[in-house]
């Protein structure tokens, strides 16, 4: 039996004795998130090389043999929609928030502030802090995206520093229009389209626009996305947030792989999405912290629409690295069932990255494992608030 303080780097094991393992493979195991009962993994170089039961690991699969003692397993969370690349705090804007004070798309003014005038250091330390903090929640896979510095040396800068930390990387300088260019938005759209996407997409895989009232409109999102995808950057979008608006519309166009927030859906917009391959992603801890209305989740599961569930870290609106937490309040104020919910925040958030490798564990995945202190996936609902991670691997090396 293993001594896990003691074998920190081994990326070669069996994990054995798992009283519950969420495998997210329907070829393995039962129903959607392809459950077994007293199964065992074995990992080898970093990936899924066996899943079945314990009795059943064959012959000399690994020298280390680590014991769950009976506990759940899941894959690791992929929070696909971050934004970990900032300078500051906007506390007293929670505050007043939370004092009756609406949200408006302008807070984000204070954040880009202080991250040009933060400096790089001070910017990687802080980001690394963050990852770290998401890695003891569970999170193996996380998304940033840069949108706080919105000059071309301030948008290389920040995406430079999120390649540092994040497995994902997305451009954002469609964020929202700077101060200095507030009187003249066309000229920054041009800017964005232009020389800073010319700057910026060797930094980054995606490419990102807030379509949004105070932010942008469906033709200057759409011509910045198009643009994106000229230099080899795909789209995603942040849409229909704070009311409704374009930005489905424009992501299916596109061909995003996710539309993130949508809480303000028309019918139209739900069925657009539920033809495409456009994932619509869940950011519960937004509208938790700005007291707005909830997304109903449960008419986009009926209608076929794929889901993910994600963080939305930032300063201003949802200032969390917890999956668990996003976990229990889609569950708790979405009405998702706890197996939707997990199956979002793994399976759904790689789909919302088209990555295939990651968010299960069958044969050949990524070994991206999390050990809970629990019997079962449903206490990271039933117990909100508590940290029920005991161990996390990534690519099969023991991060916490």
């Amino acid at each position: 039996m293993a001594d896990f303080e003691a074998t920190p780097h081994v990326d070669s094991f069996v994990l054995g004795n798992i009283g519950l393992l969420v495998t997210n493979d329907a070829t393995v195991g039962a129903g959607q998130l392809g459950v077994l009962r007293q199964a065992a993994v074995v990992v080898s170089d970093g990936r899924i090389a066996w899943v079945g039961p314990t009795d059943r690991v064959p012959d000399g699969s690994a020298a280390l043999y680590v014991d769950a003692a009976g506990a759940c397993v899941i894959p690791g969370f992929v929070d696909s929609h971050g934004h970990l690349v900032f300078g500051g705090d906007r506390s007293a804007e929670f505050a007043a928030r939370m004092s009756g004070t609406a949200y408006a798309a302008g807070g984000i003014r204070t954040t880009v502030a202080a991250t040009r005038a933060a400096s790089t250091d001070d910017l990687s330390h802080h980001m690394a802090s963050l990852v770290r903090e998401a890695r003891t929640s569970g999170t193996t896979t996380i998304e940033s995206k840069s949108g706080y510095g919105l000059t071309i040396d301030d948008e290389v800068r920040s995406l430079v520093v999120a390649s540092q930390h994040a497995d994902a990387v997305t451009f954002l300088g469609a964020h929202v229009v700077p101060a200095e260019f507030a009187s003249n938005p066309d000229t920054y759209v041009d800017l964005v389209r232009g020389p800073m996407l010319d700057a910026c997409a060797p930094h980054a895989q995606w490419i990102d626009v807030f379509i949004e009232r105070g932010a942008f409109d469906a033709d200057q999102a759409r011509a910045i996305l198009v643009a994106g995808k000229a230099r080899g950057l795909q789209p995603r979008v942040h849409a229909n947030q704070l009311g409704p608006g374009a930005g489905v519309r424009v992501a299916v166009e596109v061909g995003a792989a996710s539309a993130d927030h949508v809480t303000h859906l028309t019918d139209d917009d739900i069925e657009l999405l539920a033809g495409s391959s456009t994932v619509a992603t869940l950011l519960p801890g937004a509208e938790f912290s700005t007291r707005s209305p909830y997304p109903d989740a449960r008419r986009l599961v009926e209608a076929g629409v794929k889901l993910a569930i994600a963080t939305d870290c930032n300063p201003g609106t949802s200032f969390t690295t917890s999956m668990p937490f996003c976990i229990a309040v889609g569950v708790r104020d979405m009405h998702l069932t706890p197996d939707e919910a997990v199956l979002a925040a793994t399976r759904g958030g790689a789909a919302a990255l088209r990555r295939s490798d990651i968010g299960h564990l069958g044969i050949g995945a990524r070994a991206d494992i999390v050990l809970l202190d629990a019997p079962s996936y449903v206490h990271l609902a039933y117990r909100p608030g508590v940290n029920i991670v005991r161990h996390v691997w990534k690519d099969g090396r023991r991060v916490v």
